[in-house]
């Protein structure tokens, strides 16, 4: 990457894949190659300049140091070069590895789609066995681990007993650790990041029917390694512990596989950015996971089909969709599992579980909400309000649907979305380590806060009055000086 400063001397046409950048400031010109139409932000600290301040001041705006580009949130910022995931949100195309999520979702299943993420084409048959067999036969969890799980109440939130098991995790397994073993383990050895990738994607489900089996207060269910990934899931939630010979009925284990290859990974979002982050300091996967886990718990994030669900049962019948739409438009109440922060079109996978969730309803029944959800999609469809903002249902729409027909708790929906999305964490992870520069993930800011000044004793500060336009100044509640031991504050 070479970045030309051009000046009046050395003016001449710049090449075709370039972009040419004034600082109007300054006259100051420079010619930045664009890769992969991109351009890299450390471009802009060409653009310098000397501040002119004195020698008693400081420059809060660090134009020594270039331009910062300033994105919150994100919007137009490519942290990292990736060739797992591909979406074309315009045309409302998303793809893995090269394969359209269509041809994955209807020829593979979770385990293959997971191989083909994390190591970046679809495994041979000696490849395939392998790797099934490596999975399912590292599904088990230690005893103390079940401790930690069985330590919680029972109406613990299944999103909080899935990250802290997982970090549980990573304290019994000292020999996964960079912070003791060295922390380039995972760059210089392959085999421990392999065998860790196993042991996260086998343990990952596990997790989830404790969880399960916490909030229903039911004794947890050894794996079965002879079952699929998905079969073993549905097992281990569902079996009573005298059905050792319970099968998952096998259309709704291929409907949750489905299910799991359309939510294994979708590029760089949230909790994938936070698995990256977090992992570039070079912390054990286990903590990473977990903490990955924890974004993916937000509502904008993993909780975003549970609030479908809520906003249906609200709608209550098909009569009421329009008098909704019309709350909608005056700002009176939220349209949940419509658009897409990258899709400009319709979410393929939408397309994909809504056929799923025929299958579904003809194993448990048909929902009663898919009336009004059907109802509610077809006006939003025809509404010229919502099709010229793009509005178009995504995959949350459908997905909670299919899971509360499955007899899923609302708050066990994001544990449905974390399992599946292991893959894409450790997928990413791996080409963080493989590819990456070895350098942590540090962002910049843009200071807008005081500028330099002198430390005032306390008995000299006047009293500050606390404004509308002082945002974010602590006020302390007024408590008793003296307390009794152990009293509540």
């Amino acid at each position: 990457m070479a970045i030309t400063t051009m000046t009046q001397t050395t003016m001449k046409p710049p090449p075709k894949e370039s972009v040419t950048i004034t600082d109007n400031r300054t006259g100051k010109t420079i010619i930045v190659p664009i890769t992969n139409n991109s351009i890299p932000a450390v471009a802009f600290k060409a653009l310098k300049t000397t501040p002119a301040i004195s020698s008693d001041s400081i420059d809060t705006d660090d134009t020594a140091n270039g331009i910062r580009v300033f994105d919150p949130a994100f919007l137009n910022t490519a942290a990292i070069s990736s060739k797992i995931t591909f979406i074309d949100g315009d045309r409302g195309f998303l793809m893995h590895r090269g394969y359209p999520i269509e041809q994955l979702a209807e020829k593979s299943d979770f385990l293959e789609t997971a191989y083909l993420l994390i190591y970046g084409r679809l495994p041979d048959k000696k490849q395939d066995s392998t790797w099934r067999y490596e999975v399912m036969h590292h599904t088990e969890i230690s005893e103390d681990v079940k401790k930690v799980i069985g330590s919680m109440r029972y109406d613990s939130h299944p999103m909080s007993v899935f990250i802290s098991a997982f970090a549980a995790l990573g304290a019994f397994a000292p020999e996964a650790n960079p912070a003791l073993q060295g922390r380039n383990l995972y760059i210089q050895n392959k085999d421990v990041m392999n065998k860790n990738i196993i042991r996260i994607l086998g343990k990952a489900g596990t997790v989830a029917a404790a969880s399960m089996r916490l909030r229903m207060n039911r004794p947890l269910i050894p794996p079965r390694a002879d079952y699929s990934y998905c079969e073993n899931l549905l097992y281990m939630m569902d079996s009573q512990s005298e059905a050792e010979n319970y099968r998952p009925d096998p259309r709704l284990v291929r409907a949750l596989d489905i299910l799991f290859i359309l939510h294994a990974d979708h590029e760089m979002n949230c909790s994938t950015a936070t698995m990256t982050h977090v992992g570039s300091s070079l912390v054990d996967p286990y903590s990473a996971i977990a903490a990955s886990a924890a974004a993916l718990y937000g509502p904008l994030h993993g909780g975003a089909n549970e609030a479908v669900i809520r906003m249906v049962e609200k709608i209550g019948t098909v009569d009421n969709v329009l008098p909704f739409l019309e709350k909608v438009k005056a700002k009176k109440e939220l349209l949940f599992g419509f658009g897409h922060r990258v899709y400009r079109n319709t979410d393929p996978r939408s397309k994909i579980i809504r056929e799923v969730a025929e299958t579904v309803f003809e194993a448990c029944g048909r929902e009663p909400l898919i009336e009004v959800a059907t109802a509610l999609r077809d006006a939003a469809l025809k509404d010229d309000f919502f099709v010229s903002r793009r509005l178009y249902p995504n995959v949350d729409f459908w997905s909670g649907l299919i899971y509360k027909a499955l007899g899923f708790p609302l708050d066990f929906f994001p544990i449905l979305f974390a399992v599946p999305r292991v893959a894409g964490w450790l997928a990413h992870w791996k080409q963080m380590l493989d590819h990456g520069n070895g350098k942590i993930w540090r962002p910049r800011q843009v200071y807008v806060g005081e500028g330099l000044r002198d430390y005032v004793p306390i008995e000299k500060r006047a009293e500050i009055e606390v404004s509308k336009d002082q945002d974010g100044v602590l006020e302390l509640p007024h408590y008793q000086t003296k307390r009794r031991l152990g009293a509540k504050l």
